[in-house]
């Protein structure tokens, strides 16, 4: 199933309650939720007190993105995490699973898929970078198209059935070509938050229900 996840990190804070509501209402199926440490990556987002504050607003699936050191330390709904920021990334994914909760592994856009030879049973999603992680509004890196279709031949081979998640520079206009190439969670900020979000959500929508 082709879904949606929304980035927080191009909504206007100042109304983040009212533009979670708008995504839920919009049909968006996921809230994807960037958490910054300023020491994985150069910026700081936004913590814990943030994300509960606006659980209230959706019962949508929180696709909380951690950037930051060590994340094993924070744990919620569907966790991803960087390869690149676990000392011990199979400590980690377990101890998320351990936990109750979905498990995902992301991979910044230079980072091999090799990293995943061990680990890719265990995990129920992987996110391709396709921008450098920390800062919104970035373009799409062209190879990582052919990195999409490089895991989902891996996962082919290694009978795995998580979900691919593409995070960073996708647009209504190359959308379709992500979803080819065989992503099936779609991050999306920028192209969501400028201008009108429920008609741009719908637009997204109608292009990977097709």
């Amino acid at each position: 199933m082709n879904c949606l996840s929304p980035s927080l990190l191009a909504s206007d804070f100042s109304i983040l309650g009212e533009q979670v509501k708008m995504l839920d209402e919009a049909g968006a199926q996921y809230v994807h939720i960037d958490v910054m440490d300023g020491s994985f990556v150069p910026s700081i987002s936004f913590g814990l007190p943030v994300i509960k504050s606006i659980r209230k607003c959706t019962d949508r699936i929180f696709d909380v993105h951690l950037m930051i050191d060590e994340p094993v330390r924070y744990i919620d709904e569907l966790i991803t995490v960087h390869a690149e920021a676990c000392k011990h990334l199979d400590r980690t994914i377990h101890a998320i699973k351990d936990r109750g909760v979905l498990a995902g592994v992301a991979l910044n856009p230079a980072t091999p898929l090799s990293v995943l030879d061990y680990i890719l049973p265990e995990c129920d999603m992987v996110l391709l970078m396709s921008v450098n992680p920390g800062f919104g509004g970035q373009k799409y890196i062209p190879y990582t198209t052919q990195k999409i279709r490089d895991l989902k031949q891996m996962m082919k081979e290694k009978n795995c059935q998580a979900d691919i998640e593409v995070d960073g520079g996708v647009s209504l206009k190359n959308v379709q070509e992500v979803l080819d190439a065989g992503a099936n969670i779609i991050v999306a900020g920028t192209a969501v938050f400028k201008g009108d979000i429920q008609e741009n959500v719908r637009g997204f929508l109608d292009i990977m229900e097709k």
